[in-house]
Parts: C-alpha cells; sequence; structure tokens
C-alpha cells in the first residue's frame, strides 16, 4: 500500500496520534511522487478539520491551478469566518463558477455570520441561474439559511420548487418550520416525508417532537416517539431530549422522566435542562431542586437554561424567597449573567407576592429593557392585589410598546372596576374603542385521535356543534344537582357558539 500518495488512505492506517496533526501526513505527501492537486486537495479539508486555517490557506497558495474543487475546500474551510465570502468573491473573478457545495458552504457561512441576509439573497439569485438552488444539497442549505433568518415562508418555496427531495432536505425544512413556530406545517410534512417512503433523520425526528412540544400534542407525540423506537432514533441523545420535551410540555411528567431515565447515560445538557423544565412547569420545586443538583454531581455545568428552568418553577410556586436567592447564586457562584428572562421569573413571584414595588424596581433597574412580558406580568399582579393606581401606571408602560395590546385595557379595566372607578373604566374603553381595539376571543382545544380541534369564542361552525353543547347542557344540570350554582352559565351559554376547527385537516393520524 502507497501511503505517500494519498493523504486519505495514510490517514485510516497511521495510529491515532498521528491523524491528530495533519502535518505529518502533508510531509509523507511531499515525498511522494503523486503528489498532484487532489492531494493538495484533501490536505486542505484534513488542516481545517485540525482547525488549522492558517495552514489550509499557505498550502491553497502553493497549487498551481486550482479548481473548483480546491475552492471548495477552503471555502468551507473558513465557513466560520468572513473570509470565506472573499474568498467567493476571488474564485468568481478567476473565473471560476460554483457547484452545489460551495453554495451549501457558503449559506452555513451567511447562517453563522451576523449580517449576511442580502449577501445571502445575492447568493440565491445566482444558484437559481446556475439551477443550483433546487439540488438537493445546496436546496437544503438555502432552506435552512431562510429558517434561521426567520423567513420560513421563503424555506418552503425553495423546498416546494426541488424536484428531489431526500431525508436532508425534509431534515432542514421540518427543523425549520418548527423553529419558525409553524408546528402544524413542520408536523405536515413529516406525514408526507413517510407517506413518500423518505427515510428519516435524527434532525427530522427531533424537529417533529419541537412542533409537538410546542402543540403539547400528546397523541402525536407518543405516534413519532413509536416511530423513533421503530427506527432505533430513541436511543439517540437529541431525539431522547426531544422526546423528554415533547413529554413534559404535554404535562406527562412521568412518561418524559422515564425516557430520561432510559437514556441517562447518554444525556447531555440539554436533556437534563428539558426534564427539569418539565417539572418546573407543574410548579414541582423539588424536584428540579434535586434534579439540579443530581445533574451538578454527574459533572454537568449548568447554563442559562438550567437556572431558567429553577427560576421558572419558584415563580410558578410562588417561591419568591428562593427566586432571588438562586438569581444571586447564578452570577456570583456559576459567574453566567442573567437574561431578561431570568429577571422576568423574579419580577413575576415578587409580583404574585405582593411585592410590587420591589418587582417594578427591579424592572426598572435591571440591564435589559423591559418587554411587553414584564409589564403584562406586573399589570397582572397589581390588578390581583387591588392596586388600581399602579396597575393604570403598568398599563400605560405597556401600551408604550404596543398601543394595540388588548390585555392592557381589559385588565386595566378590570382593575378600576373592581375599585368601583367606573369613570375612569368607562374612559378605559372609549380609548380602546377610540384605537380600534379589539379583544382577542379566547381560544381552547384538545387532541382527539392525532387531530387538534380548535375552539374560537363567538363561532359555531364545528359539524358536531349540537352534540358538544347537548353534552354541555347535560355537564351543567349534573352540576347543579349536586349542589353548585355556576354563576358562570351565562357566559359559557355566550361563549358556547365556538367554533371547533378541525387544524389537523390533513396532516398525519399516524406514521
Amino acid at each position: 500500500m502507497n501511503l505517500l500518495g494519498d493523504p486519505t488512505s495514510a490517514a485510516r492506517a497511521l495510529p491515532q496520534q498521528s491523524i491528530a496533526d495533519p502535518r505529518i501526513l502533508h510531509a509523507r505527501a511531499l515525498k511522494s511522487p503523486r503528489f498532484d492537486r487532489s492531494i493538495f486537495n484533501n490536505l486542505i479539508t484534513l488542516y481545517s478539520k485540525s482547525n488549522l486555517l492558517d495552514s489550509s490557506l499557505r498550502l491553497f497558495n502553493q497549487i498551481p491551478s486550482p479548481n473548483i474543487v480546491s475552492w471548495t475546500s477552503l471555502i468551507s474551510a473558513h465557513s466560520n469566518s468572513p473570509l470565506s465570502l472573499t474568498l467567493f468573491i476571488s474564485m468568481l473573478r478567476h473565473p471560476i463558477l460554483p457547484n452545489q457545495r460551495t453554495i451549501a458552504s457558503l449559506f452555513k457561512a451567511c447562517v453563522s455570520l451576523p449580517r449576511c441576509l442580502f449577501f445571502g439573497f445575492s447568493l440565491h439569485a445566482l444558484s437559481f441561474k446556475l439551477s443550483l438552488d433546487t439540488q438537493p444539497f445546496s436546496g437544503s442549505a438555502l432552506v435552512n439559511f431562510y429558517s434561521k433568518y426567520r423567513l420560513p415562508m421563503d424555506a418552503m418555496k425553495v423546498f416546494d420548487e426541488m424536484p428531489e427531495r431526500d431525508e436532508v432536505c425534509y431534515a432542514a425544512v421540518i427543523v425549520g418550520l418548527a423553529q419558525n413556530s409553524k408546528m402544524i406545517e413542520s408536523l405536515s410534512l413529516f406525514a408526507e416525508m413517510r407517506s413518500c417512503n423518505v427515510g428519516s433523520t435524527m434532525y427530522s425526528v427531533s424537529g417533529a417532537l419541537r412542533a409537538v412540544a410546542d402543540l403539547a400534542a400528546l397523541e402525536q407525540c407518543r405516534m413519532i416517539h413509536g416511530h423513533a423506537v421503530v427506527t432505533g432514533f430513541d436511543k439517540n441523545v437529541i431525539v431522547g431530549s426531544a422526546l423528554v420535551d415533547g413529554y413534559g410540555k404535554s404535562g406527562l411528567v412521568l412518561d418524559a422522566r422515564k425516557v430520561f431515565d432510559e437514556n441517562v447515560d447518554v444525556m447531555n445538557i440539554v436533556g437534563w435542562n428539558a426534564l427539569m423544565a418539565s417539572y418546573a412547569q407543574q410548579g414541582d420545586a423539588n424536584s428540579v431542586i434535586e434534579l439540579f443538583q443530581t445533574m451538578a454531581d454527574r459533572g454537568f455545568v449548568p447554563d442559562e437554561y438550567s437556572f431558567l428552568a429553577a427560576l421558572s418553577v419558584f415563580y410558578n410556586a410562588g417561591l419568591v424567597g428562593e427566586a432571588e436567592m438562586w438569581l444571586k447564586r447564578m452570577k456570583v457562584e456559576y459567574g453566567i449573567e442573567p437574561w431578561l428572562e431570568h429577571y422576568t421569573c423574579l419580577i413575576g413571584a415578587l409580583g404574585r407576592a405582593g411585592r410590587l414595588e420591589d418587582a417594578e424596581r427591579i424592572a426598572t433597574t435591571m440591564p435589559f429593557n423591559p418587554d411587553a412580558a414584564v409589564w403584562r406580568s406586573l399589570l397582572s399582579s397589581c390588578a390581583h392585589h387591588g392596586e388600581a393606581d399602579m396597575a393604570l401606571r403598568m398599563a400605560r408602560r405597556l401600551l408604550e410598546l404596543d398601543p394595540h395590546d388588548d390585555s392592557a385595557y381589559s385588565i386595566a379595566a378590570n382593575a378600576l372596576s373592581a375599585a368601583g372607578r367606573w369613570a375612569e373604566v368607562a374612559d378605559m374603553r372609549k380609548s380602546m374603542k377610540d384605537r380600534r381595539v379589539k379583544k382577542e376571543g379566547g381560544k381552547s382545544w384538545i387532541e382527539v385521535m392525532g387531530k387538534v380541534h380548535v375552539f374560537m369564542a363567538g363561532e359555531r361552525k364545528h359539524q358536531r356543534t349540537e352534540e358538544i353543547y347537548t353534552k354541555l347542557t347535560e355537564l351543567m344540570e349534573e352540576i347543579e344537582k349536586l349542589g353548585y350554582k355556576p354563576v358562570w352559565d351565562e357566559m359559557l351559554h355566550e361563549v358556547g357558539q365556538g367554533e371547533c376547527n378541525n387544524k389537523f385537516s390533513g396532516s398525519p393520524s399516524g406514521f
């Protein structure tokens, strides 16, 4: 075997300690009589994988006539650096046209680098002219580019125009739609992928599970879990973490814990955080603290999401003292700077405890500009504790951010009416009418046999509406027989004009 002529073969045959340093392979290749351009290209890739980027650039400059493979190897090596874009412009000036792997590396660079949206637009135009935008490799990278820049409909358009879609293409669009809150579309494409006999990847399965988690669609979670077991992805750390998150957000913490325990030996910090967040959603502070300590004992260093789970459970459980202590611990003991979300948890806990002035002080002195969630949380706390004047002040702050936020008007009006300040309630209603702000209708949903039925207030369009309200009347009668006299039955019959739309029409009911 001639190890000198083929660095890739040499890499396979050399001891492991030699593979770590491609300079040894380079030295041996220099002695080979077959030291041609293909070996240069392979060495550039090996140098980049060893993070010796300067060496890869020097080697490229020694190539007498670099071809598209040479340029693509170098551009890929520097895909996390602005140099990749500069190299691409130089390549075009030689002139050498890109192939789909070059395009894919450049879209990866546009995602990893800041302020590259318009460069990506230009790159898309070029790839369109060269008929590369619909190729599976470059098309998947383009889908990922639009998804990362929060342009899911553009990503979907690219996907729709691809004549051939492999598992990588589907994974890119399923994950991208889930990341952009297009949950139903993401699940629909997962079902389409399975019906077309396209294989799953750990990314497509985890992307579908992310959509399931945000929808809290329990039956869908169970079906995708079954698919993961059949394909063997249930033991994958990415899919396992997504399953924990899916079951947790669906309210089945015991199922989430079972999946976690089955994969505990391979779970990373993401899986631990997902399980803690599941317990936090239920207000189970003891389980969150216990998991936090066990995670640390196993050698995992808590991150921002770990502390967010802890602070969330203290907020949900109304443990304001613990929330203050853990926010301080986060900064002092672990050197982690809190995010706005961490401060929001503390502000919410203080508000629930009636410490409204302390909550407002933190909101106005924290190193972030308070967002609508902060002021809305404080507004709700003021209304709950009957502080009408402070509620008005919080409502004004909320309306400064969004003059059409219907919750600011309705919560403040409730606080004023509870204090008997009817003239101000009338003024609030008038302001709401003058600005043409309408209160968003109530919405609820239920999942039945893998389909989500959404009920909207004020409409009556579901095909089984009569059955639904016949059953509601029966339940009301049974409540009254037990001695309860609901004060809200008039409201129920009014809201009972509810629409029940099947938002999953045409979407997956099984895989």
